[in-house]
């Protein structure tokens, strides 16, 4: 399979180029014409040499995502269903006015990116891990994500959360080549401060991450204040227990100037306790975070169901009485399977692929 120049960074072509025998200054209205123009055919960058078309098509795919589906809700989210060079699918989900989660205007468009298909940690409320993991994915199948949004939907994406299908931090080295590709000034340049990475707590990755230079933005799937309760809905807290977690967040804080944000999903009986929502309040009082109230996405194959809502306002206002700021959230997509890995998980079944995988 050849490499995709969705996945190739600015300085891999550069040297490309010359071992091609190419001159340097092609790199750039290469680039331009996949990042910039978003061109579709290698063969439409009309002011290459022929040649040197050629010479690209030998060595090079143009991207690595086939768009097969779109999924459109009534409020204008979008979700895309890309198919890989496997036959594996993964999804993204285009979100018209951000619900305000991580400082943004109201009036920005948000992707949401996904990082694995399916996901190895099992988290109980997610459809991403119903059928297990499969791989990760690389840096152009990544980034090639934001770039298939703009050219489906002809505008710009504003910002970009890594919490669509897998765990971010798992796949953490192409997750930074991708970010690299996002960021850069000659790609597709969408500034740090406009990404956030959310994950269910992997430790020693967010120490990791908190190292790195750019200003990213960080959020933690949390959905329990304790042990007990976290541990029924995320089995990544046996390794790594609150107390842990937290303490690799007073480490991200020591060294990041972006706040966190703490993810909850308010599931019926189980960790929607007003007893909880104290002691979340005190978790995010003490690292100075956000805290960002989901009421449960109904999801085929889970037997869990959400609160009523005059309950989930009751546990937000339990936060915000203790001076934390807390975003109820009412999710937009729900009637598209917005929730992460369904269309995946229904494509990928109906073709046989998810069945045979697990036999």
């Amino acid at each position: 399979m050849l490499p995709a120049l969705t996945g190739i960074s600015p300085e891999s072509l550069a040297s490309w180029l010359k071992d091609a025998g190419e001159p340097s200054f092609r790199a750039a209205q290469i680039l331009e014409w996949v990042w910039k123009k978003k061109v579709t055919s290698i063969d439409t960058m009309s002011n290459l040499p022929i040649a040197l078309r050629d010479k690209l098509t030998a060595s090079f795919r143009l991207g690595a995502l086939e768009h097969t589906h779109t999924q459109g809700s009534a409020d204008t989210t979008r979700k895309f269903l890309f198919r890989l060079h496997d036959g594996r699918y993964v999804e993204s989900v285009l979100i018209p006015a951000n619900p305000a989660l991580y400082g943004e205007k109201s009036d920005r468009r948000t992707l949401c990116v996904s990082s694995q298909v399916g996901c190895a940690y099992g988290c109980k409320f997610c459809a991403s891990g119903l059928a297990g993991f499969t791989r990760n994915l690389d840096a152009s199948e990544i980034a090639g994500q934001v770039l298939a949004a703009e050219q489906l939907s002809g505008e710009r994406v504003d910002s970009l959360v890594f919490m669509g299908m897998g765990e971010p931090l798992a796949n953490l080295d192409s997750l930074l080549a991708a970010i690299s590709l996002i960021t850069g000034e000659k790609t597709l340049h969408l500034g740090a401060r406009h990404l956030t990475i959310s994950t269910s707590g992997l430790v020693p990755q967010i120490r990791k991450l908190a190292e790195h230079p750019q200003q990213i933005r960080l959020a933690i799937s949390l959905h329990g204040a304790t042990d007990e309760v976290r541990q029924q809905i995320m089995p990544v807290n046996k390794k790594w227990p609150v107390a842990e977690l937290f303490d690799a967040l007073d480490f991200w804080n020591a060294r990041k100037n972006q706040k966190l944000t703490l993810e909850y999903i308010l599931i019926q009986g189980v960790n929607d306790s007003l007893e909880q929502a104290a002691i979340l309040a005190r978790h995010a009082r003490r690292i100075q975070a956000k805290v960002n109230l989901i009421p449960y996405n109904t999801v085929d194959g889970l037997e869990w169901k959400r609160p009523p809502d005059v309950h989930c306002r009751a546990f937000r206002d339990i936060l915000k009485n203790a001076g934390v700021t807390a975003n109820l959230r009412l999710e937009k997509g729900h009637d598209i399977d917005a929730a992460c890995g369904q269309l995946r998980l229904k494509q990928e079944t109906e073709e046989g692929i998810i069945s045979a995988s697990l036999t």
